[in-house]
């Protein structure tokens, strides 16, 4: 698979071929959703808590007669049928995080790399590299070459570039080592640095 290699000016240079076990393989839906879903799940922060009748201040003493006053006959203010009682069955700190084997991770990266490819929505950039920090000039450059929703993924960090993207609401920097499954398919354009590309692909196949 051929790809032109262009500069943030929108200027051809050269043409490379794309490694197909990374970027010309199969796009396996099920597999990129498996991963995503555990990716969303590992991010969760798991800290919603609420207190059981157990943990509430409120007093225990019966607080009224055995007979006569036409009401049941409850032992405790803390009872979680009260208001200000405790909660039954509510949540607690736990993690939601789930296992996925790697093989399985790197399918999915290598079908969401694909996907793009195969969507024409892969630009592969000379340099993520910027002479000025300005975001209006990024953001006009980057306006036409329709990348005003993509993410970068790059070899390198230079300060100049991430300065200037920084600030721009729809574009996102990431390393070859950040590159994920959700953040691939949330962008509408992927870009990928010349130097980045083997490095994917030893991503993707190492596992």
């Amino acid at each position: 698979m051929k790809l032109d290699v262009i500069n943030l000016d929108g200027k051809k240079l050269e043409s490379i071929d794309l490694p197909k076990s990374t970027f010309g393989g199969e796009v396996r839906k099920d597999i990129m959703h498996r991963v995503v879903l555990w990716q969303l799940a590992k991010r969760r922060a798991g800290t919603a808590s609420t207190l059981t009748r157990a943990e509430i201040a409120r007093t225990g003493a019966k607080w009224g007669r055995q007979k006569g006053s036409g009401n049941a006959r409850h032992g405790s203010r803390r009872s979680n049928i009260f208001v200000g009682g405790g909660r039954a069955f509510g949540p607690k700190p736990r993690s939601f995080a789930t296992s996925l084997p790697k093989q399985i991770r790197a399918m999915g990266l290598a079908s969401a790399l694909a996907s793009k490819a195969a969507d024409k929505k892969l630009v592969i950039l000379d340099e993520a590299k910027s002479s000025s920090p300005k975001t209006k000039d990024m953001a006009t450059k980057l306006s036409k070459l329709s990348l005003q929703n993509a993410l970068f993924i790059v070899d390198s960090n230079d300060k100049n570039f991430e300065l200037a993207t920084r600030n721009l609401p729809h574009v996102k920097v990431l390393p070859t080592e950040g590159a994920n499954v959700y953040d691939i398919l949330r962008a509408d354009m992927l870009v990928v640095t010349k130097t980045a590309v083997p490095m994917l692909e030893a991503r993707v196949t190492r596992s």
